[in-house]
Parts: structure tokens; C-alpha cells; sequence
């Protein structure tokens, strides 16, 4: 239904003035409201990506715990590593389990034992259909089975990206589902999107499409 928030008297400690002459609210009004200009706040947990730049940008300054982050990138299982492998780096510190369903290609286990993983806290989950890959991923973050896990799903409709984030909303983990940069233009549930390319000197940029 609607309503209408009216200036309050002055004596009231409950009403708060908000700058730039806005119209005053009530406290409990003010602390929740969210104006498009600012940067969101997040509720749940998060770990620091690593990069210190990006960490400013994220909410709450860290990739987010309890829902689904999309990677979109142009080619697969060449940027995610360098991306996430900071982050991966303190999951594993904390004696976190790290998972990843469907890379396109084997993981090079010896660069990953370089970025400071373990490979007795790494698990990896060979799927080839579609349908395998979104079971697996599926099952994973319902279990709450990992600290952290990365999937490939190039083929992935909205109502199943929908689903995934519902889980993922009651998973303590990180959960980070990699794409093909096409995606980018279609409808998505997932509260953050970023995407990731390499430039001159094989410099990382980053784009963040939801946040």
C-alpha cells in the first residue's frame, strides 16, 4: 500500500535529517534504506579477493559468502585462475575445501601448488552434459559441502541460475559459476557479475556488470 514519510517534529530523537535536504525518516528507516548512488552493503560474509582495488568495489569489500558470483570472461580456464586464486589461497589457509566442477581443462596442478593450494584440500569433479554439470554444482551448494567452488556452466538458463542462487543463499561458501562473456545480455539472479579479460602485458581488467 502506499504511504507518505512527512518532516517530523524536531523534538522527536527518533527522526533523523538526512543531507542535502532530503525529507527526514525515522531512524530505523534511515539505517536500512538504500539510496542508487551509494554502494551496497553486504549482509552475509565475505572473503577478500586478493585484490585490493577490486575488494573496494565489492560490497562489504570482499567476494560474497551465501550467494552465487558469475565469471564472465572470453575464453575459458585462462583468466579464473588468476582472478580467484588470491581468494582460493585463503580458503585453503583457513583448512577450507576447495572444489571445481567441469573446468574445460585439467587444472595444472603444480601452478596451483604454486599459488599456495593443497591438493589434499582440492577436489575435482569431471562432468560432460549440461544437465551433469548443473546436478553436481547443485548438490555441492545444497551440501554446503565446500569452502569454496568453482563451476563452468556455459549453458545455463535463468530459471536454473535462480535456483542455484536460492541454495546458494543457505551455503556458507564461496560459490563462483564461470561463463562465456555472451552471457553478459541475459537475465541473471546472481547479485554479482563481474568480467575479466586480459590487456597490454597480460594485465587483469575487470568489469562489474551487478553489483
Amino acid at each position: 500500500m502506499p504511504f507518505v514519510l512527512r518532516r517530523a517534529d524536531p523534538i522527536d530523537p527518533t527522526f533523523v535529517s538526512p543531507p542535502d535536504g532530503q525529507p527526514s525518516v525515522r531512524a530505523p528507516v534511515a539505517n536500512a534504506l538504500w539510496r542508487a548512488s551509494e554502494l551496497g552493503t553486504q549482509v552475509a560474509a565475505v572473503v577478500s579477493s586478493g585484490w585490493e582495488l577490486l575488494d573496494r568495489e565489492l560490497p562489504g569489500g570482499g567476494w560474497p559468502c551465501q550467494a552465487v558470483t558469475e565469471v564472465l570472461m572470453p575464453q575459458p580456464c585462462v583468466i579464473e585462475w588468476r582472478l580467484l586464486g588470491p581468494a582460493l589461497q585463503s580458503v585453503v589457509a583457513a583448512e577450507g575445501q576447495v572444489a571445481v566442477v567441469a573446468p574445460p581443462r585439467h587444472p595444472y596442478l603444480p601452478g596451483l601448488l604454486h599459488e599456495g593450494l593443497n591438493e589434499r584440500q582440492f577436489v575435482w569433479v569431471q562432468a560432460d552434459a549440461p544437465a551433469e554439470r548443473l546436478w553436481v554444482a547443485e548438490q555441492l551448494i545444497k551440501a554446503n559441502a565446500c569452502s569454496a567452488l568453482i563451476a563452468w556452466l556455459p549453458q545455463v538458463r535463468p530459471e536454473q541460475l535462480r535456483r542455484l542462487q536460492a541454495c546458494a543463499q543457505s551455503c556458507e561458501g564461496l560459490v563462483f559459476l564461470c561463463r562465456p562473456e555472451a552471457a553478459q545480455h541475459e537475465a541473471s539472479a546472481a547479485p554479482l557479475r563481474v568480467h575479466a579479460s586480459f590487456g597490454l602485458d597480460w594485465e587483469l581488467q575487470l568489469r562489474i556488470f551487478k553489483r
